[in-house]
């Protein structure tokens, strides 16, 4: 399928550049048959008693270093562990980089290169590790936020809170399942007194996720693994819900992808933990997901094509077009869509 259907224009003035403030202020185009304004704070009626509302528990990890390697300024950002010690990261600029140089990020903090990899990725070995890793992260690593949210050089104290999720537990994630944003205490508590109920699952977003698909068509892509989980006792709880006539909502493209990685063909949801590189483009057929909350996406990114996927490529252009006229802002914090399924385009790829 070619890249280019999935391009569009986007004026500047329309990337957030911070959140909603209260984060449940935030517009939502509510994406069906027809198209309707709405906010954030209207998603609980929209639900309904014996709904099913599955969030991504991942924690956003301070992961963005600026070192030296001798002279040379270096920023990395992590973003898959491979181990207590090791991590790969995507480095700038990488070519001044070779195999056994040391990264200095701080006193008593460094990384030795283990070796480069495509895209300007490296494997680093810290000279710490585990929860002390973790603390150094902490006190020197800034939050890793995309490209397009400007920020000045020592960054934005406010991000290390806009930038995790209400729901954020579990350390790991290089980027935020920004679906979940939007979500307050007083918001999560009228979804619960409407008698939904809230799942958690975890996916490690990784910083692949900002990468633009550089290929001609989707078919030559590679989709980065990121690692999930869904437990038991979840598993049985969505399928239980939706044997009894529930909706399940995805809160995010990584909800919905780890659901899909973990549904048999049949739309059973088994326990999963493993990586997953699920690529989703339309023709896709959906097994365990009837609703999708998620942001507004870049142009020809993979997420635009799942939720073209989701809900069909013409109707997500004609949303994409309404959401610019009407000056939604976009992006990870920007507004969002509260997609409904269009099954009519399942399995049916466009030209």
């Amino acid at each position: 399928m070619r890249v280019d259907l999935f391009d569009f224009d986007l004026a500047a003035e329309l990337i957030a550049q911070t959140p909603a403030e209260p984060h449940d202020a935030a517009r939502m185009l509510h994406v069906g048959e027809t198209l309707s304004d709405s906010t954030i704070s209207d998603l609980p009626a929209m639900l309904a008693p014996g709904d099913v509302l599955v969030v991504n528990d991942t924690k956003v990890l301070p992961c963005r270093l600026t070192g030296k390697r001798r002279d040379a300024k270096i920023e990395v950002t992590l973003h898959k562990a491979m181990g207590p010690a090791v991590w790969r990261a995507f480095a700038r600029p990488a070519r001044k980089l070779k195999a056994e140089d040391v990264i200095n990020f701080a006193p008593g903090f460094s990384a030795t290169v283990l070796g480069k990899r495509a895209a300007g990725e490296v494997e680093l070995d810290f000279n710490v590790s585990g929860d002390d890793l973790m603390a150094a992260l902490e006190a020197h690593g800034m939050m890793p936020l995309p490209p397009y949210i400007k920020r000045s050089a020592d960054g934005r104290d406010a991000d290390r809170d806009a930038y995790q999720t209400l729901f954020a537990a579990e350390p790991g994630a290089a980027a935020a399942p920004t679906a979940g944003l939007h979500f307050t205490p007083s918001l999560m508590a009228t979804i619960q007194a409407r008698g939904v109920v809230t799942i958690r699952l975890t996916l490690h977003v990784g910083a692949g996720t900002f990468l633009p698909v550089k290929v001609d068509d989707t078919d030559d892509h590679v989709m980065h693994a990121e690692w999930a989980t869904l437990s038991a006792d979840a598993a049985a709880i969505l399928n239980d819900a939706r044997a009894a006539g529930g909706r399940i909502t995805a809160v995010g493209s990584t909800a919905l992808r780890t659901l899909e990685t973990a549904a048999d063909d049949a739309g059973t949801l088994h326990p999963f933990t493993g990586e997953t590189d699920l690529f989703i483009t339309p023709g896709y057929r959906f097994k365990a997901v009837d609703r999708l909350l998620t942001n507004f996406h870049l142009p020809k990114s993979t997420l635009f094509m799942l939720v073209s996927a989701f809900s069909g490529l013409d109707r997500m252009q004609t949303a994409y077009s309404h959401a610019m006229a009407a000056d939604y802002r976009f992006f990870s914090y920007g507004d969002a869509c509260l997609l409904e399924p269009d099954r009519a385009t399942w399995g049916n790829a466009p030209e």
